[in-house]
């Protein structure tokens, strides 16, 4: 038998069954490296971290390793765009077009910054085709979305915008703030809370990243047979393309196959390109669910409890199951639970990444690893939360 896998940090020893959890999770569930964090009522009672940057597993995960965690990226930037309304440098009912002119053209007029947030839209894929890395770059993406008709009249339905929710959001960003998004959201969000999560990773950081392992690392979805494969045809030749756009327009949109490289750390993606410590985004949750403004946190209590209101519910239009959204953060649902709190709210990521807090318990959590699962379904991230409910 082969010996278990370090863990390093720290851990009350009420806490100690998630260490153990931990360990499991690289002797049973094939775990490479991660990471996860654990704070209630602002005191951390664990940072633990193990395992390997790489899938030959000569690199060792650090204390300060640093990894892509896909879509917990959607409830930092949630985050971000919240605390600039608290300001006042947004507001979630003013049309987008007040400060995006563009955007208001083929029906968007009326779209708001919550239809954005709620993933009410209808933008979840870019209509005409695009290049191949066309997502590295900001404008072309944000200008191909405000151009555009939506797939649904904003506002009316829902569905995930798996890749285009951050360009969407993000862009508000950048015009109230008059920066570019990386530099919005160190010196608006991490940088004040000392939070090491960034998207648009400085190429002087890029050392300190675990390599994404498994299939997502090399695969390209880029060929119709991939997609067929993925996403089997309905018959509805427009839902189709849209699930197609939405997955694979421009080829490597969602990181296939390009998620290890210098070009995909450095650029904006805030759907699904931001990397992180756990410790980092347990924090970011920590100070959105207790810290006030005037304590420099991100939003006051009643834009706290809008955030987490139910904006929608029910069958998702892109993901074809039911879903529940606040203001940009996923929303507890008996098919997708974030711990046992029905009030819980966050993100998780691709492979089964996971940021959320829950303000029963007082609870924020954090969890990074390099080696996706099934998509959320991963018994990792589940094992580790279960373990730190069986100790509270």
């Amino acid at each position: 038998m082969s010996a278990p896998t370090p863990v390093a940090g720290t851990c009350d020893s009420a806490f100690e069954p998630v260490r153990e959890a931990l360990h499991a999770n690289f002797r049973d569930h094939d775990e490479v490296g991660a990471g996860v964090c654990v704070l209630i009522d602002g005191r951390t009672v664990l940072d633990l971290w193990g395992g390997h940057c790489d899938a030959e597993r000569r690199r060792p995960w650090q204390r300060d390793t640093l990894v892509n965690a896909y879509s917990v990226g959607k409830g930092v930037t949630a985050m971000l765009a919240l605390a600039l309304v608290e300001r006042g440098a947004l507001d979630l009912d003013e049309p987008v077009s007040e400060r995006w002119p563009e955007f208001a053209a083929a029906g968007k007029a009326g779209t708001t910054l919550r239809t954005l947030l709620s993933h009410r839209a209808g933008l979840p894929a870019v209509r005409r085709p695009l290049p191949e890395g066309a997502m590295l770059e900001w404008d072309t993406m944000a200008g191909a979305l405000a151009e555009q008709t939506p797939y649904w009249t904003p506002g009316e339905q829902h569905g995930y915008h798996v890749n285009t929710y951050g360009y969407l959001v993000g862009e508000l960003v950048c015009r109230a703030t008059g920066s570019a998004f990386a530099t919005a959201l160190r010196e608006q969000l991490t940088g004040p809370l000392q939070a090491d999560y960034h998207i648009g990773l400085a190429a002087s950081e890029h050392a300190r990243c675990a390599d994404v392992c498994g299939p997502s690392a090399h695969y390209r979805a880029s060929s119709p047979d991939a997609f067929t494969a993925a996403f089997p045809p309905t018959g509805d030749a427009e839902h189709d393309a849209m699930i197609r756009h939405t997955y694979g327009n421009p080829p490597g949109l969602s990181g296939l196959g390009v998620v290890n490289t210098a070009g995909w750390r450095e650029a904006s993606i805030p759907s699904t390109n931001g990397h992180g410590t756990a410790r980092a985004v347990a924090a970011l949750y920590e100070a959105f669910l207790h810290r006030e403004p005037a304590a420099g946190g991100p939003v006051g209590a009643g834009l706290r409890r809008e955030a987490r209101r139910i904006h929608s519910d029910g069958v998702d239009r892109v993901l074809g199951r039911p879903s529940r959204f606040g203001l940009g953060f996923q929303l507890a649902q008996p098919e997708r639970p974030l711990g046992r709190s029905p009030h819980a709210f966050g993100h998780f990521g691709y492979g089964g990444s996971l940021g959320f807090a829950d303000p029963d318990t007082g609870l924020a959590f954090g969890y990074v690893m390099n080696h996706p699962g099934d998509r959320w379904k991963t018994p990792r991230a589940t094992n580790l939360v279960n373990a730190v409910y069986d100790c509270l």
